[in-house]
């Protein structure tokens, strides 16, 4: 057999369906993508993690004031509760960050889903933000109860629990529309292994089973909602920390990056 012959059949033999990347025409934005997207992925991380010390912090601290028994009589004098409200409104503006950073991130694998968890944060974040406008509400029936006397208590007692339970069911609504859409993002991340596959699944259960509980919350089951929280919240931090670490899969960047500067080619 000649050379010529040998190159013919080393030729017939390359799949005629494998990718291959131009590195002679994209190299240069295939790193610098690499170097922007682990950027982006520390500051995810830190939104993520954020996202919980704004409204977890902030949560505690106004639900139990407003959960003590004179609380419309101390709530509009009470500086902290206000704080605490306008800081759980900073959650608001986290999980829509998220949403706008890992848009471009998750768009080179699936358009549809990279929208559609961009407008799964943007929902929670305005939900969230409804329920806490909810809860400072309490600040003028408070006060309003303090210059009426106890002459109409009942009626500002209606008024207040009104306020108490919008949060509650803000929230619970706002989280279903997160369980859901991540379910669709955790696929993403499985199907694209921009993070290790276990991680990906461990997300897929830990949403399906927040979903659900807090489904379950707004249906009257009362507590479900709050135990549904531990595997995705568990997910939920370590996924953070790890963006912070380690970032997403470099190869899995690559092949992004190359299919948004055209140079995979079949």
């Amino acid at each position: 057999m000649d050379e010529t012959t040998r190159t013919a059949v080393s030729v017939a033999e390359v799949p005629a369906e494998a990718p291959r990347l131009r590195y002679d025409d994209g190299r240069e934005a295939v790193q610098e993508e690499l170097s922007s997207t682990r950027r982006t992925a520390r500051v995810v991380g830190m939104l993520v993690l954020g996202g919980y010390l704004t409204y977890g912090v902030g949560n505690a601290i106004a639900t139990g004031i407003a959960a003590a028994p004179d609380y419309l009589s101390s709530v509009s004098a009470s500086t902290l509760f206000t704080a605490s409200a306008v800081w759980m409104l900073l959650n608001s503006a986290l999980v829509i960050g998220i949403g706008t950073l890992m848009l471009p991130i998750l768009r080179p694998h699936n358009k549809n889903i990279a929208l559609g968890y961009f407008a799964t944060r943007v929902f929670e974040g305005i939900i969230l933000a409804v329920g806490v406008i909810s809860l400072l509400s309490l600040v003028i029936v408070s006060r309003s109860y303090t210059e009426a006397g106890a002459a109409d208590a009942s009626y500002f007692e209606t008024l207040g629990a009104l306020a108490i339970n919008g949060n509650f069911m803000a929230y619970n609504v706002a989280m279903v529309g997160l369980g859901l859409g991540s379910l669709f993002f955790c696929y993403l991340l499985f199907r694209s292994k921009l993070v290790p596959r276990f991680l990906a699944v461990w997300g897929l259960v830990g949403y399906a089973i927040f979903a659900t509980g807090c489904v379950l919350e707004i249906l009257g089951f009362a507590g479900t909602g709050l135990v549904a929280t531990i595997p995705g919240g568990l997910f939920e931090i370590f996924f953070g920390i790890w963006l912070i670490a380690k970032g997403f899969n470099p190869s899995a960047i690559t092949i992004g990056a190359a299919k948004t500067a055209g140079v995979l080619t079949p």
